[in-house]
């Protein structure tokens, strides 16, 4: 029996001698098979930079379903991860609603600050009921705030993989919001004008949202015919131009400035219309319009990068709705139908761009020919299996919500509407008369990177009483699509040095328990739960003091 305690309480000293050791010496060990808990380095260095205490809310104390008790667990575990790096991050709990005597009042100022809520719906014990949930992150560093949206959605996803996205995209998205609160030296976004370009309320969403990160100006290319050297001069002050739905023809002396300026190091997007139609041109004509070629004298210049856009509709069977109304005055009602000129278009996850987006809303887009040269050319995204492409001039009409689709004519597929060029740009009037004298201007450029999107309307976001929705949002189904994610991915791509966007190519894949089999089999593993540690402790209880009784009787 005296060894029997010398052993306990070697045991307890042994375990007392390691406690205080971990007490000194701090160290975490990542057992999963995803490395889920191990920080990529960019995420680490940025989150070393801070020397002032970072405080971050996380919106999920309280009681809340299942599903979203796991997001909370990760989110912990990650901001611990984060933690162990630096110090100074630290995290709450907070329960929004808690102590509200107001719930619809509460509800509505979290939802005036952006943070939108979560309908879910929780099925226990035969009860159907709907609870309101706020799955966001507050990160606040000295007078700034970030919010971090917690919940990843993509359309169809089922309550798994809505998991699995959400926690596959918190690195990134924790890095990103301590990116925005570290920025020392922003770069600059040239949004191009002179050339028929959407209107700034047409962009308002994306230029606020990117404000964050980078500084934004303007550049007209007006000024090219009366001092070209000094719009290439302005030009180059900036690191990326983007140039959303030009309808006017860009001149010789226009493009050649552009040239000159991508080949020498800068960034660019471009969002072109290579077909004429719109949505209004066939309101405005009684439910039809003709459609027709867009000539901006650009084939040239992306011929020259590798791509050729198509002056063709893309017509798609994964398509997104627009309303028509019917009757008149108080009786009117808003239909959603389907419309075949607007794609919806999901990401083939092939780059971290595209990795994890909700889908992406084309209007009246042209497909692209990839052709082959010395660039690297990534597909971003492309129309589904099943579409095609319709040639213009032709008339485009309402009726066509009408007749039935021939399913066997949508076999062309796949067609490229978001290409990815990167490589050392040479310029397209490389051993060719230039159509300008311009200073210091170079036939071979540095490694560089541009994207061309064929639709010029990716960017456009739609107004409510004159102020601008957000990017994605369409007022009139009540959908949202990834719209803005793709092209926020896209300039922090073109403009990353520190390679934080590669953080979305990482996998994760969370377990969860089966619902259907939880609810069938409850009361087997209660008892096993309850029953089992019970019984166990009598059958040893008996075989312990069959044990002595032996041992003393003998």
């Amino acid at each position: 029996m005296r060894k029997f305690l010398v052993s306990i309480l070697k045991v307890i000293v042994a375990v007392v001698v390691i406690n205080l050791l971990a007490s000194f010496v701090y160290t975490r060990f990542d057992l999963t098979e995803d490395k889920r808990y191990t920080l990529s380095e960019p995420a680490v260095a940025v989150a070393q930079k801070f020397e002032a205490p970072v405080i971050v809310d996380v919106l999920l104390d309280g009681n809340i379903p299942a599903e979203f008790a796991k997001l909370k667990t990760e989110t912990i575990q990650l901001l611990e991860s984060f933690g162990s790096k630096n110090s100074n991050i630290k995290y709450n709990l907070v329960d929004p609603m808690e102590d509200s005597e107001n719930p619809q009042e509460t509800v509505a100022q979290l939802q005036s600050l952006g943070l939108q809520p979560a309908n879910v719906t929780v099925e226990e014990n035969g009860k159907v009921s709907n609870e309101l949930v706020f799955p966001w992150a507050m990160v606040n560093y000295n007078d700034q705030t970030v919010k971090v949206p917690l919940l990843k959605n993509r359309l169809g996803a089922t309550a798994e993989e809505r998991i699995n996205n959400s926690v596959q995209q918190l690195e990134y998205a924790f890095a990103d919001a301590f990116t925005k609160l570290s920025i020392e030296e922003k770069k600059s976004i040239a949004v191009i004008k002179g050339n028929g370009e959407l209107d700034d309320i047409y962009i308002a969403d994306y230029l606020t949202t990117i404000r964050d990160y980078y500084n934004i100006g303007a550049i007209t290319l007006d000024s090219v015919g009366s001092n070209p050297q000094n719009v290439l001069n302005q030009l180059k002050n900036f690191d990326l131009a983007l140039i959303a739905k030009p309808t006017e023809a860009f001149t010789d002396q226009e493009k050649y400035v552009m040239d000159q300026y991508m080949v020498q190091g800068g960034k660019s997007i471009w969002m072109i219309d290579q077909v004429n139609m719109e949505m209004d041109s066939i309101y405005a004509g009684g439910g039809e319009a003709i459609a027709t070629p867009r000539d901006l004298n650009l084939k040239d210049l992306f011929f020259k990068y590798g791509v050729r856009i198509n002056p063709v509709l893309v017509n798609d069977l994964y398509f997104t709705q627009i309303v028509l109304a019917s009757g008149e005055g108080n009786d009117s009602q808003y239909n959603p139908i389907p419309w075949f000129y607007y794609p919806m278009v999901f990401s083939q996850n092939n780059h971290p761009i595209n990795t994890n987006i909700e889908a992406v809303r084309y209007q009246f887009t042209s497909p692209m020919d990839v052709l082959e040269n010395d660039y690297q050319k990534t597909i971003l995204l492309q129309s589904s299996p099943l579409s095609k492409t319709d040639g213009i001039p032709r008339i485009v009409s309402l009726d066509i919500i009408n007749q039935q689709p021939d399913e066997a004519s949508y076999n062309n597929g796949g067609l490229p509407l978001a290409v990815l060029i990167e490589g050392s740009f040479t310029s397209m009037y490389k051993n060719r008369v230039k159509p300008l004298k311009l200073q210091n201007t170079s036939e071979e450029g540095p490694e560089n990177k541009m994207i061309v999107i064929s639709d010029g309307d990716v960017i456009k976001n739609q107004l409510r009483n004159g102020r601008p929705l957000e990017l994605g949002y369409d007022k009139w189904t009540n959908n949202r699509y990834g719209n803005k994610e793709f092209l926020v991915n896209s300039t922090n791509y073109l403009l990353d040095n520190t390679g934080l966007i590669n953080i979305r190519n990482k996998k994760v894949t969370i377990p969860l328990l089966d619902v259907k089999k939880i609810a069938e089999q409850k009361t087997k593993w209660q008892l096993v739960n309850i029953g089992l540690p019970v019984a166990l402790t009598l059958l040893f209880g008996l075989f312990f003091g069959y044990y002595r009784k032996r041992k003393f009787t003998a």
